[in-house]
């Protein structure tokens, strides 16, 4: 039986931005009876409903211990990734089973509307209706801790799955890996939070007293809230997953914050610290607004890039922000 949370109560959690496990959210999804079969039902499931558009694949050699991640000079990912049909990934999968030491091996964030349409069909999350859900199999893998720019309910199909989050307010005590090249898109923890290497990474031993930790069995879903940080283990042969990420409501034309922060990065990293803090101060009032609304005080005629978000505000914004870069930026 699915286990129902009202369009109410989910605002309620949304607005305490803590995570929250459902239990049997996703009970009733007819993916998740052929995951309480057997393994091989779940795969013949999917493969039935599979469109013949190619999906990506991941593989990592037996030593990883199912982590996909570095190498251990960090100069490049310890895994290749493929293309191929969804039906031969799965009968790899199947196959994995008898081996003693398997790959780890994983479709990671395929959309479901266009690889199964079917299953999107016939497998929908009402209380997220207009968010397309998104596809995750593989064995048994470990995906680092990262974070999002975006809010996720992730709905445990097959095969049970570990979750670990950390509050944003830890990334310091995480350790977080390189920009430029990611396992899984925004930095990674360079820690692993079911072997953690103390005497390397000390400080996490501080972010793990607010760790939140869960396992997900088939037909759990789990509400992850913006930018918490979370690491997933996945502890069966045969395991999938069905996300839904999305992003406030938000006026059209804002710009990324997370290219924001990489300027920002650029812009302010290296200055000398009584100069960062000058600018911690100034992006506290213009940014942040943690003294209010920092164009109060003008007249709606003179407010500028102070007042009210609109497309022409942001267009002006674009238009300053490409002045002041210059040609050759």
């Amino acid at each position: 039986m699915a286990t129902p949370v009202t369009a109410e109560a989910f605002a309620e959690l949304r607005a305490s931005t803590r995570p929250a496990v459902f239990r049997g959210l996703v009970g009733d999804w007819p993916a998740v009876e052929a995951a309480r079969e057997n393994d091989v039902a779940i795969c013949r499931y999917l493969a039935e409903r599979a469109s013949a558009r190619p999906v990506n694949a991941i593989a990592a050699p037996p030593s990883a211990d199912g982590r996909f991640f570095y190498t251990d000079d960090l100069r490049q990912l310890n895994f290749v990734k493929a293309s191929g049909q969804l039906a031969s990934f799965l009968e790899d999968l199947l196959h994995a089973r008898s081996v003693p030491q398997p790959p780890a091996m994983a479709v990671q964030s395929e959309d479901i509307a266009s690889l199964a349409p079917r299953f999107a069909a016939d497998n929908r999350l009402d209380l997220l209706p207009a968010v397309a859900p998104r596809i995750w199999i593989g064995n048994r893998i470990k995906v680092a801790p990262h974070y999002d720019a975006k809010e996720n309910v992730a709905c445990c199909v097959a095969g049970r799955r570990r979750f670990t989050l950390f509050p944003p307010s830890r990334t310091p005590d995480l350790y977080p890996g390189p920009f430029e090249t990611t396992p899984a898109g925004t930095p990674v923890s360079m820690v692993d939070p079911s072997a953690p290497d103390l005497d390397r990474y000390p400080r996490f031993a501080e972010a793990w007293k607010d760790a939140k930790q869960a396992t997900l069995e088939p037909g759990d879903a789990i509400y992850i809230p913006y930018g918490w940080w979370h690491g997933v283990e996945s502890l069966e042969p045969v395991s999938i997953l069905v996300n839904y990420w999305w992003t406030p409501d938000l006026p059209e034309g804002i710009g990324s914050p997370y290219d924001a922060l990489l300027h920002m990065m650029l812009a302010f990293r290296h200055l000398p610290r009584d100069e960062k803090e000058v600018w911690r101060e100034l992006l506290d009032y213009y940014v942040f607004e943690r003294s209010g609304d920092p164009g109060a005080h003008l007249p709606d005629h003179a407010k500028g890039i102070l007042g009210p978000p609109s497309p022409e505000l942001f267009g002006h914004m674009r238009r300053l922000i490409r002045h002041a870069m210059g040609p050759g930026d």
